[in-house]
């Protein structure tokens, strides 16, 4: 929402009355909000130090969906919590299943930063169905102290990676040893990695229009666009009180919000300034975008949905070390009836034929400005009571 959007909607009267009180807003992310980020405080526990890097893991929607039990002694039992889903935009829930991966991915490597082995059994009590998710464990991990675990390299990275939704520079293409240094990361999976820059000028441009229109169907589809508006937190005091969801610090928004002139209870309409400009701004980030990548999984069973989460945090890392920004584009993939359209479109761009091959992750990627970091809600909330 910018400056134009605020005063066409509500007029300058209000805008008068609404911006008299301005200079008490702020854009910058609330200190609590974002303090995990800083790491876990010397001394906390080995399984907590663990899950403290565990929880900065991307995720869907930034929903944050892990539960662990710590009930039993160098075990740590992980859950979903079945509250934090997105049954209009993710039915399947192969979303979740990939952002439960990339918490994995993450537990193993603090572990062996601490000299610790991470055995990691997935779906101990059965794995969920093609259309299920339920309160059975996704995993179980045990730990144990191994003097011969290899530490990953990739770990120091984990601090730095930030999902990067802004305008990136076109005048600087990926470096072909940059590509292959994310490919390299991923090697131990089966999956298959891809990758389009700025020499391939007109498969670039398949692949934004293919964005751009699936961007555009979410937006415009009123169950999908309202399942987003539920976690949505605008403003810091919504964002310091919630600390997950999709956060939007403006201080023009958080003025509607106060004075009631944003219902997130009723979806825009298609041709409504909030989505004709959400659309805009959405364009111009794809326009500035010189390259794309993507994961590529023969068959989409949950055991693949979850490897694959572990194989995209990875290629993410890599790509921070190099100073690679990057933005998942989860839309063309997503199972829903309005989407059919660009998933075929997107699977047959990819050579990827449906059902055999599943297209799992979708990214633009170059370079981008330096963000904030997204909010966290804290190890504690992710500790299972009983």
């Amino acid at each position: 929402m910018n400056r134009r959007s605020f005063i066409r909607l509500i007029g300058g009267g209000v805008v008068f009355s609404a911006t008299a009180g301005l200079t008490a807003c702020s854009s910058e992310m609330p200190p609590e909000a974002i303090a995990a980020w800083q790491g876990p405080k010397p001394g906390t526990d080995v399984r907590k130090w663990i899950l403290s890097y565990a929880i900065l893991a991307p995720h869907s929607h930034n929903l944050q969906s892990w539960l662990v039990d710590l009930r039993t002694p160098n075990e740590i039992m992980l859950y979903c919590d079945l509250t934090r889903l997105l049954p209009e935009t993710d039915p399947y829930y192969r979303q979740i299943m990939m952002s439960h991966g990339t918490f994995l991915e993450l537990v193993d490597m603090a572990a062996r930063e601490r000299g610790i082995r991470a055995n990691i059994e997935l779906f101990p009590l059965g794995e969920f169905g093609p259309e299920e998710i339920d309160r059975r464990p996704l995993a179980r991990i045990r730990l144990a102290k191994d003097p011969n675990i290899v530490k990953d390299p990739l770990f120091g990275q984990i601090l730095k990676r930030h999902t990067n939704r802004e305008v990136y520079d076109m005048s600087k293409a990926v470096p072909a040893d940059v590509v292959q240094s994310m490919a390299n990361s991923m090697r131990s999976y089966p999956i298959r990695f891809g990758f389009v820059g700025l020499d391939q000028s007109d498969t670039l441009e398949k692949h934004r229009a293919i964005a751009a229109e699936a961007w555009r169907i979410e937006l415009t589809t009123p169950a999908k666009i309202l399942e987003t508006y539920k976690v949505l937190r605008v403003g810091a005091r919504e964002i310091a009180k919630y600390r997950d969801g999709i956060s939007i610090n403006d201080p023009f928004l958080s003025v509607l919000v106060r004075l009631g002139l944003f219902d997130r209870s009723k979806a825009p309409k298609p041709d409504d300034s909030a989505t004709v400009d959400q659309i805009e701004n959405f364009n111009k980030n794809l326009e500035s975008t010189p390259g794309f990548i993507w994961m590529i999984t023969e068959g989409n069973g949950r055991t693949t949905q979850v490897n694959a989460g572990r194989a995209y945090v990875r290629v993410q890392l890599s790509g921070t070390a190099h100073g690679i920004s990057m933005q998942p584009l989860q839309q063309a993939l997503q199972e829903y009836p309005e989407q059919q359209a660009s998933y075929k479109e997107i699977h047959n761009l990819l050579g990827a034929s449906s059902p055999r091959y599943t297209v799992q992750m979708w990214a633009r990627l170059g370079y981008g400005p330096q963000i904030e970091p997204a909010p966290r809600r804290g190890l504690e909330a992710h500790i299972a009571k009983s």
